[in-house]
């Protein structure tokens, strides 16, 4: 090989490579950001995977996903949204409550944010409104706190011999406070005694349920929280263990076993978080793209559950459920 064939052939590499690299580049990354784990969030993440494929972006085709995972420590939660905005990714998702949409925020004014929102977004700082958030976030909101005393009434109705009820919580959320203090007002319109009841480990919610027959507990409120979540199958477990009527944020605690839940689906909130994200991917800004809610809330029973407590299910409740798993 002469010099000059050498040189061209050196010089056709190094264009390839520049193509390569490129097309590489071509490829948006989102960055996907929770603070939970990966495998009781699974659906969550197919729901929102399918909500990007709708609007043109399948992962390993045209688009990339880097997954951080805080696996329950939210002092991890700084350190993970830098790095993903180290690695300059086109958008990025957050879930698994709003220290992560924080976290996020703190991290970056430039690239855009969409989140799964637990409670109020303006309430809290996130975003300036509802229709036009401004800023670099926006999302979809669970409201989680605003459903929180339909569920006391929901179980008190099928509960109603309870005349102590707790609430358990996890007191690493910011809402913790004001979801406390919500329920305690509606728990003192019914006359109730409302004994709160804290858990931000597994250990933690053990020695939670533990403590409900010292507390003469004859029915439990859970707080809705990614921790709780991810964690359903043990509380579901405790619950059955120690008989404890419990009412839960969404229908997969009541396909494990639990007895009651009412709110948001879940998989449709983070379909619309994957969809926005999409939109923002083709040029979308999240200041002008409205923060959503829920429309269709589901109530979902389980009259197996109910026999084994001991429980007949008002026809009232009945009438209303969304779905009777039996």
């Amino acid at each position: 090989m002469n010099r000059r064939e050498l040189m061209l052939l050196l010089g056709g590499a190094m264009t390839a490579g520049r193509a390569l690299r490129a097309q590489q580049k071509a490829m948006p990354v989102v960055g996907y950001f929770n603070s939970t784990w990966p495998d009781p969030h699974a659906p969550f993440v197919a729901a929102f995977r399918q909500g990007l494929s709708e609007t043109g972006y399948v992962e390993g085709q045209n688009v990339a996903i880097e997954y951080r995972w805080a696996e329950g420590h939210y002092d991890r939660l700084p350190a993970l949204a830098a790095d993903l905005v180290g690695h300059k990714v086109d958008v990025i998702a957050t879930s698994g409550g709003d220290p992560s949409a924080f976290a996020a925020k703190r991290a970056t004014s430039t690239i855009p944010i969409v989140s799964v929102i637990g409670g109020d977004p303006v309430a809290e700082g996130l975003v300036a409104s509802l229709a036009r958030p401004g800023g670099n976030l926006t999302g979809v909101s669970f409201l989680t706190r605003e459903l929180m005393p339909k569920r006391l009434e929901l179980l008190s109705d099928l509960v109603p011999q309870a005349r102590v009820i707790a609430l358990l919580v996890n007191p690493e959320s910011p809402s913790t406070e004001r979801v406390i203090q919500d329920l305690q007002e509606a728990a003192r319109t019914k006359g109730l005694q409302f004994p709160i009841v804290k858990a931000r480990t597994q250990s933690e919610i053990d020695t939670a349920f533990a403590s409900l027959t010292q507390l003469h507990a004859g029915a439990l409120v859970v707080q809705a929280n990614p921790f709780f979540t991810s964690w359903r199958e043990q509380l579901v477990a405790l619950g059955s263990r120690h008989a404890v009527p419990a009412i839960y944020e969404g229908r997969g605690f009541v396909a494990s076993g639990g007895l009651i839940s009412y709110g948001a689906s879940g998989e449709d909130v983070y379909h619309l978080v994957g969809v926005y994200a999409g939109k923002i991917l083709k040029g979308a800004k999240p200041a002008d793209l409205p923060v959503e809610q829920p429309t269709r809330f589901e109530l979902v029973v389980n009259l197996k559950t109910a026999a084994a407590l001991g429980l007949t299910v008002p026809p009232s409740i009945l009438a209303r459920a969304d779905e009777v798993i039996e």
